[in-house]
């Protein structure tokens, strides 16, 4: 049986995977879900020997099967190879009782590179399978990693443009240079004076105002999404658990079937929400347990089943988590709903007219595979320097959330399950924090200063990402403010 997706507001509206991935958003402000979960056959004799690519393959071509074989495997091939800097592509680590999923060994050193590495394929193998013929454009906002692998994998890709908005004082000096030092003649960085809700709530209206599409389509272009909206950036996330999985099993720590934890550190909920999807199709997990920091709009959401955007923004050490607008939680709340279209916008409509919504207790009720803590900064640099100390082994300040999280859960419940934290970031990408949790003093080193620190506190090679991009040229300068952003996108598309 074909896979269909709907968009979780309209059930009516109903697309191909290769529609969908061309989209990325809904017309009608939805996100696009399948209206049924695969049935996969996830045969671990083979999976814990299969290569990334193979259980990649798997996974991809039963989610997205209106592709061919030939046209996945050429999706795969291109996306997983040399770009990154170990062969397992994903490594799983063992860290004192539980293991760190390592997604950080891509070019641009965050998670976002496992998925983002084969968006531009799928997208433009998509174009062609639609027939397609207009620009793509794609249109993101970044809460500091996901702007920078969309470029890395879209910079000079044929028929494509690709616009990145980002909150200048919200990312890390690594992300901000790794952005703004990007090459490309298709690329364009927007620094913007807001936060990352401000930007995406633009990007969202941006994608839904009908003058702008139309003036678009006038002039042979249309957008498409690098976010965790779009299925497409979404459906490569599940491979790394089912991958995960096979890793454990291939290793002895578990026995088939046997049940595993994941904490996620979570910001905009794409990342966890895969995990969910991996439980859908049968693998063997217990607890998704869902990790923020001290913006911890989903951590009440899950212990209280209120979803309350109005309260302080923080700036934190975690900048990637500084999302009090969890887009990717929207699909979550249409599965909970039994999947009613109309109950899901209903609730969007009122985060959008109040900022708030309640589910009710049976849909709380279907949300029972979640664990949701959060952990402050303080917590965040201890767990960091505990994990060092007790281990050798350094995470970054998101890993490190996902840690304190867990380790909270665990002194709190009986549960002994195995667990894996999943590591979404290299701590090269946040030297000052990371340093400065290590040694427990505030240092007044610039940044790439502080790379050296960390090379040698941690004896840990520094990554080419990191190194490169101590001599590279800035090249993107443009700051706007928030209701600028589609004035930037008009002129740069040159529609005005």
């Amino acid at each position: 049986m074909s896979i269909i997706y709907q968009s979780t507001r309209d059930k009516n509206n109903k697309v191909t995977s290769s529609q969908a991935i061309l989209q990325g958003l809904a017309v009608d402000g939805g996100l696009y879900v399948p209206t049924v979960i695969p049935n996969i056959d996830l045969d671990f004799d083979f999976l814990k020997n299969a290569s990334y690519q193979e259980v990649a393959k798997v996974i991809l071509s039963a989610f997205l099967d209106d592709f061919t074989e030939e046209e996945l495997s050429y999706c795969i091939d291109n996306a997983y190879d040399k770009k990154f800097d170990d062969s397992l592509i994903a490594p799983l680590v063992k860290v004192g009782e539980h293991y760190n999923l390592e997604l950080f060994h891509g070019n641009t050193i965050a998670f976002k590179d496992m998925a983002l590495s084969i968006l531009p394929y799928l997208l433009t193998t998509s174009a062609k399978k639609e027939g397609v013929e207009n620009e793509i454009v794609i249109l993101t906002a970044t809460s500091g990693d996901t702007g920078k692998a969309a470029m890395a994998g879209f910079a000079d890709v044929p028929n494509t443009q690709i616009i990145v908005f980002y909150p200048k004082d919200g990312v890390s000096e690594i992300q901000k240079q790794q952005m703004v030092t990007q090459t490309g003649d298709n690329t364009h960085v927007v620094a913007i004076d807001g936060n990352f809700d401000d930007a995406q709530t633009q990007v969202k209206k941006m994608f839904n105002d009908t003058d702008l599409r139309e003036k678009m389509l006038a002039n042979n272009k249309q957008f498409s999404s690098a976010n965790s909206m779009n299925i497409g950036r979404l459906v490569p996330q599940i491979v790394y658990y089912v991958y995960a999985y096979a890793q454990l099993l291939k290793n002895g720590a578990i026995t088939e079937g046997q049940k595993v934890n994941f904490s996620v550190p979570t910001g905009n909920f794409g990342n966890i929400l895969a995990a969910y999807y991996a439980k859908q199709i049968g693998l063997p997990i217990n607890k998704l347990i869902c990790a923020s920091n001290e913006n911890n709009v989903l951590t009440d959401f899950f212990n209280t089943g209120a979803y309350d955007k109005n309260r302080d923004f923080f700036v934190t050490s975690s900048p990637s988590m500084d999302i009090l607008v969890s887009s990717n939680l929207e699909r979550l709340v249409f599965h909970a709903t039994d999947n009613n279209d109309v109950e899901t916008r209903d609730l969007m409509d009122k985060l959008v007219q109040s900022g708030k919504y309640e589910i009710s207790d049976e849909m709380n009720n279907n949300l029972e595979d979640f664990i949701a803590g959060f952990a402050s900064q303080k917590q965040t640099s201890d767990e960091i320097a505990t994990i060092s100390n007790k281990f050798s082994y350094v995470e970054d300040p998101h890993t490190a959330v996902a840690n304190a999280v867990y380790d909270v859960y665990k002194e709190g419940s009986d549960d002994k399950t195995i667990t894996v934290i999943v590591s979404t970031a290299s701590p090269y990408k946040f030297p000052r924090v990371v340093v400065e949790a290590l040694t427990g003093k505030t240092s007044e080193l610039d940044d790439f200063a502080l790379v050296d620190e960390l090379e040698k506190l941690s004896g840990v090679k520094q990554p080419a990402a990191v190194k490169d991009l101590k001599t590279a040229p800035i090249l993107h300068k443009t700051v706007v403010d928030v209701d600028q952003m589609q004035d930037e996108v008009e002129k740069y598309l040159k529609l005005k």
